[in-house]
């Protein structure tokens, strides 16, 4: 953990300043291993590997915490060779290069690093947040990296003193959280006034529940991860091209998607086909996992961030519910 980033924490449960106790330091000074003291007294968390911990380790997104360490490094840009994340980072955003120099930034819901990845070859300094144990992943691929931060936390009671942030995104995540409106409400508080926040969210249309991966995770969510991912390999080198076939099909290849549980960018030219075999098994097992999984509607995703005095709100035209807004002056 970098001291500076003492700047921005506070303790979850009162708010209160923290100090940090060191037990070990790395070369460069920041803190491997030691604790932060809430300024009331009551409240100590400890660092552990660089990380602030401020959430047991086993917790509703221990599937995240497997995925993420087990799938390190298939979507990260300066890995895999594409610019995927980077498109998806500034298209559901709207932020820049530019706009993003010199800024604070949160990631909420990092996983392995995905956009920390992107947001981080500007000049801003880049905050991952993640509940699970992903957040040793994004550290493990970022490592060196001198303007990203680390902290293991809950979106719901995240470590952050008020108006922290210049910026906040939270893409893909909250309907993986047990309540989505709470975690959505709980991100405008870390945003100074004028500050730009970007959510986007699975959406929820009439028939979205009559896919076929809501049919089956009644019984995926409770099935051991490791065993899960054993099945799904087993059944891709099946699946991989006879859904490479049937989803390039003419009108009906939609219908296919929604009918058969497995993921595969069969549109993707980016990717080689080994890469798009590696993301069919990770985002496979990715909609199948999740304890939780309810998509939002483009009300529900504007009232939880209004409540929240979040103004000049915009539907971006992107996969989900993609909103974004700044917070009221």
């Amino acid at each position: 953990m970098q001291i500076k980033l003492l700047d921005v924490l506070a303790c979850p449960n009162c708010g209160g300043t923290l100090t940090c106790t060191t037990t070990e330091t790395d070369s460069a000074g920041d803190v491997l291993e030691g604790r932060l003291d809430c300024a009331s007294g009551e409240h100590q968390f400890p660092i552990e590997k660089s990380i602030p911990r401020f959430v047991p380790r086993d917790n509703y997104a221990s599937s995240f915490g497997y995925q993420w360490n087990r799938f390190k490094l298939e979507q990260i840009d300066s890995a895999n060779g594409t610019k995927l994340s980077a498109n998806r980072f500034y298209s559901e955003t709207e932020w820049t290069e530019e706009w993003l120099k010199g800024k604070w930034v949160l990631d909420a819901g990092c996983g392995a690093g995905r956009f920390l990845d992107v947001a981080s070859n500007s000049e801003a300094q880049v905050v991952g947040l993640d509940i699970s144990s992903a957040i040793d992943a994004a550290r493990a691929n970022l490592a060196g990296r001198t303007n990203v931060h680390f902290v293991q936390a809950s979106i719901y009671d995240p470590p952050f003193r008020a108006g922290a942030f210049d910026g906040v995104y939270c893409i893909g995540v909250v309907q993986h959280t047990p309540d989505p409106q709470q975690a959505m409400r709980s991100l405008p508080r870390m945003l100074r006034p004028g500050g730009r926040i970007a959510v986007t969210a699975y959406e929820r249309k009439p028939w979205t529940m009559l896919h076929s991966k809501y049919l089956l995770r009644p019984l995926t969510k409770r099935v051991d991860k490791r065993k899960l991912l054993t099945a799904i390999k087993t059944a891709m080198p099946l699946m991989f091209p006879l859904t490479s076939v049937l989803y390039r099909l003419p009108l009906l290849g939609r219908l296919f998607m929604i009918a058969i549980p497995v993921t595969n960018y069969v549109h993707e030219t980016t990717l080689t086909t080994r890469q798009r075999y590696d993301w069919a098994v990770l985002d496979t097992f990715d909609v199948l996992s999740p304890q939780f999984d309810q998509p939002r509607t483009q009300q529900e995703v504007e009232e939880a961030l209004s409540a929240g005095g979040v103004v000049e709100l915009k539907r971006l035209p992107n996969s989900g519910v993609n909103i974004v807004g700044a917070k009221s002056k």
